[in-house]
């Protein structure tokens, strides 16, 4: 934010691409980290940043555990 206000800076698609790869790395270790253990909430969050980043052109199969 600039001056105090609530302006908002956009963030690029490249800003945005590094958070959803981040965000995808740490779904697939926290996976790796249950072992055998079902966990539908993060199945749902890795199927859907999965989907963000094919939206945006993104291979995620070598960023997969």
């Amino acid at each position: 934010m600039k001056g105090g206000g609530n302006e908002m800076e956009e963030m690029t698609e490249s800003e945005l691409i590094a958070v959803l790869i981040d965000k995808y790395t740490d779904l697939q270790r926290i996976k790796k980290a249950n072992g055998e253990v079902s966990n539908s909430e993060l199945e749902y969050q890795i199927k859907i940043t999965r989907k963000k980043l094919s939206l945006l052109n993104v291979d995620v199969d070598e960023l997969t555990l």
